[in-house]
Protein backbone atom coordinates (compact mmCIF):
# COMPACT_ATOMS: atom_id res chain seq x y z
CA UNK A 1 0.00 0.00 0.00
CA UNK A 2 1.11 3.64 -0.63
CA UNK A 3 2.58 5.17 2.24
CA UNK A 4 3.79 8.73 2.62
CA UNK A 5 5.83 9.67 5.36
CA UNK A 6 6.15 13.69 6.16
CA UNK A 7 9.29 14.51 8.54
CA UNK A 8 11.18 17.56 9.29
CA UNK A 9 8.71 20.09 11.05
CA UNK A 10 9.57 21.55 14.62
CA UNK A 11 9.79 25.41 16.17
CA UNK A 12 11.51 27.93 14.31
CA UNK A 13 12.14 31.49 14.97
CA UNK A 14 10.81 34.05 12.19
CA UNK A 15 13.40 34.26 9.81
CA UNK A 16 14.93 31.00 10.05
CA UNK A 17 15.02 27.75 8.03
CA UNK A 18 13.45 24.50 7.97
CA UNK A 19 13.25 21.23 5.73
CA UNK A 20 10.50 19.01 5.29
CA UNK A 21 11.22 15.49 4.03
CA UNK A 22 8.27 12.90 2.37
CA UNK A 23 9.11 9.73 2.05
CA UNK A 24 7.20 7.37 -0.48
CA UNK A 25 6.79 3.99 -0.40
CA UNK A 26 4.28 1.58 -2.04
CA UNK A 27 3.96 3.50 -5.52
CA UNK A 28 6.25 3.84 -8.67
CA UNK A 29 7.55 7.50 -7.30
CA UNK A 30 8.01 8.99 -11.12
CA UNK A 31 4.97 8.23 -12.30
CA UNK A 32 3.65 11.13 -9.56
CA UNK A 33 3.20 14.79 -9.23
CA UNK A 34 4.36 15.49 -5.65
CA UNK A 35 2.33 18.28 -3.62
CA UNK A 36 3.05 19.93 -0.67
CA UNK A 37 0.06 21.61 1.27
CA UNK A 38 -0.64 23.20 4.66
CA UNK A 39 -3.49 23.93 7.08
CA UNK A 40 -3.11 26.67 9.55
CA UNK A 41 -5.95 26.15 12.70
CA UNK A 42 -9.40 27.75 11.31
CA UNK A 43 -8.32 27.62 7.87
CA UNK A 44 -8.62 25.61 4.38
CA UNK A 45 -6.12 23.38 3.27
CA UNK A 46 -3.79 25.22 0.68
CA UNK A 47 -1.72 23.89 -2.24
CA UNK A 48 2.01 25.53 -1.18
CA UNK A 49 3.97 23.92 -4.05
CA UNK A 50 4.39 21.00 -6.70
CA UNK A 51 6.74 19.55 -8.80
CA UNK A 52 6.12 17.49 -11.77
CA UNK A 53 6.60 14.05 -12.22
CA UNK A 54 9.03 13.78 -14.99
CA UNK A 55 9.85 16.89 -16.00
CA UNK A 56 10.41 18.62 -12.84
CA UNK A 57 8.62 21.82 -13.29
CA UNK A 58 7.81 23.19 -10.15
CA UNK A 59 4.99 26.09 -9.00
CA UNK A 60 4.20 27.65 -5.84
CA UNK A 61 1.95 29.71 -4.07
CA UNK A 62 2.40 33.38 -4.45
CA UNK A 63 2.80 33.74 -0.53
CA UNK A 64 5.95 31.58 -0.26
CA UNK A 65 7.71 32.17 -3.81
CA UNK A 66 11.20 33.25 -3.68
CA UNK A 67 11.05 31.62 0.01
CA UNK A 68 10.37 27.74 -0.11
CA UNK A 69 11.87 25.11 -2.58
CA UNK A 70 10.39 22.03 -3.74
CA UNK A 71 12.65 19.34 -4.83
CA UNK A 72 12.36 15.42 -5.60
CA UNK A 73 15.08 12.47 -5.88
CA UNK A 74 14.28 9.63 -7.65
CA UNK A 75 16.92 7.52 -5.98
CA UNK A 76 15.17 7.34 -2.92
CA UNK A 77 11.23 7.92 -3.64
CA UNK A 78 11.54 11.69 -1.77
CA UNK A 79 10.09 14.83 -2.33
CA UNK A 80 11.66 18.09 0.41
CA UNK A 81 10.29 21.69 0.76
CA UNK A 82 13.30 23.97 1.80
CA UNK A 83 11.56 26.63 3.74
CA UNK A 84 13.90 29.83 4.16
CA UNK A 85 13.04 33.33 6.21
CA UNK A 86 10.00 31.67 7.40
CA UNK A 87 7.41 34.33 8.62
CA UNK A 88 4.35 33.56 12.12
CA UNK A 89 2.11 33.15 9.24
CA UNK A 90 3.61 30.02 7.73
CA UNK A 91 2.96 28.12 11.12
CA UNK A 92 0.73 25.06 9.73
CA UNK A 93 0.75 21.37 9.39
CA UNK A 94 2.24 20.37 6.46
CA UNK A 95 0.97 17.44 3.80
CA UNK A 96 2.60 15.73 1.24
CA UNK A 97 0.47 14.34 -1.57
CA UNK A 98 1.05 12.62 -4.58
CA UNK A 99 -1.59 12.59 -7.39
CA UNK A 100 -1.47 11.34 -11.05
CA UNK A 101 -2.21 13.69 -13.84
CA UNK A 102 -5.92 13.75 -14.33
CA UNK A 103 -6.44 12.68 -11.00
CA UNK A 104 -7.81 14.27 -7.83
CA UNK A 105 -7.37 13.21 -4.40
CA UNK A 106 -4.28 10.98 -4.28
CA UNK A 107 -2.87 10.18 -1.74
CA UNK A 108 -1.84 11.92 1.63
CA UNK A 109 0.63 11.88 4.60
CA UNK A 110 -0.17 12.30 7.96
CA UNK A 111 0.86 15.54 8.53
CA UNK A 112 4.07 17.63 10.20
CA UNK A 113 3.80 20.59 12.02
CA UNK A 114 5.81 23.98 11.37
CA UNK A 115 5.38 26.47 14.14
CA UNK A 116 7.29 30.19 13.39
CA UNK A 117 7.50 31.86 16.50
CA UNK A 118 10.03 33.33 18.66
Amino acid sequence: QVQLVESGGGLVQPGGSLRLTCAASGMVFRRYAMNWYRQAPGKQRELVATITSTSGITTYADSVKDRFTISRDGDKNTVYLQMNSLKPEDTAVYYCNARRIGETGGYWGQGTQVTVSS
